[in-house]
């Protein structure tokens, strides 16, 4: 089926994504075709996009990016019963620059009621690195948890995950960034020089465990306040990982913990605890200038892109 969606051709700068018309064929097992309400700009999209991924996830140009979204079953493929034509959906995919995109039932999970769209699509990605983070930490009720970059998109969700699982929870963040950080529980403090002595008189009994959002260069400090590069691992920072021996995680294929992670989004949600900020919503075919603003850093959100 055709449909309008935003595309390169050339890895490059914003200005490669322009309009462009594609297929998205019927639904095969296991799969939904799904009308999309709304999209999403990721670090990964502009990593793609520029070609600083092409050594190690090429793609095939033309390309239509996007990662998660928001949106409505509109037709289901064989032996697929869960999701129904007409259902409100949310998750990850791929392709979700466009009206209408494919999309795997086992990353996709009902809307919950009264959540709106924009929310919806600005969590899957997220949530599910925090979530996948937080099993591969082991993290468990009485630890204290360390959350650099705890107030960008997957930092508060890993700050609200973790408080839920009843941890405890210092998060690093810009002075901006603190208000933000206190409102959903957790004790914060600026990064920069000084973070491990600031850490430890907020954290008298020691940190057990840290989580690496942001790739500013913390891992020295994260590996000295927990004891052992066991106990920390990084989403951001492959190249550090390896030269303090700590974890690195991406997620991906076997290691992919979306179902549980919107499961666990739709817990939060159902107990009135769910926060989580927007930056801002563009129409879809603004995506480059959408790109550009991502591109500039100092985000509160995500930018939601709308079809």
């Amino acid at each position: 089926m055709h449909t309008d969606a935003i595309a390169f051709a050339a890895y490059g700068a914003p200005d490669v994504l322009e309009p462009a018309a594609t297929d998205v064929p019927d639904p095969g097992p296991g799969q939904v075709r799904i009308r999309v309400h709304a999209t999403t700009v990721n670090p990964l999209d502009l990593k793609l996009r520029s070609g600083a991924m092409a050594a190690f996830m090429p793609l095939d140009l033309p390309h239509v990016p996007g990662l998660e979204l928001a949106g409505t079953v509109e037709a289901a493929g064989p032996g697929v019963r869960a999701l129904a034509p007409g259902a409100a959906v949310f998750g990850a995919a791929s392709h979700t620059y466009a009206g209408l995109a494919l999309a795997d039932v086992r990353r996709l999970a009902l809307i919950p009621q009264g959540m709106d769209r924009h929310h919806a699509a600005a969590l899957p990605v997220a949530a599910e690195a925090a979530w996948r983070a937080l099993e591969e930490l082991d993290l468990g009720a009485g630890q204290m948890l360390l959350v650099h970059g705890a107030a960008g998109a997957v930092g508060t969700l890993a700050v609200q995950f973790a408080l839920a699982r009843g941890a405890r929870v210092i998060g690093t963040a810009s002075a901006a960034g603190l208000t933000h950080l206190t409102g959903l529980g957790a004790a914060a403090t600026t990064y920069g020089a000084g973070l491990a002595e600031r850490v430890r008189a907020l954290a008298p009994g020691g940190v057990d465990k840290a989580l690496d959002t942001s790739g500013a260069d913390v891992l020295r400090d994260s590996v000295d306040l927990t004891g052992s590069p066991d106990h920390v691992l990084t989403l951001a920072d492959p190249v550090a990982a390896r030269a303090h021996g700590v974890r690195f995680s991406s997620g991906g294929g076997t290691d992919d913990r979306t179902a549980e992670a919107l499961a666990a989004v739709g817990a939060l949600y159902e107990n009135a605890t769910l926060t989580q900020r927007i930056h801002g919503v563009q129409p879809l075919s603004q995506a480059a200038r959408a790109h550009r603003i991502a591109e500039a850093g100092h985000l509160d959100g995500k930018i939601i892109l709308t079809p």
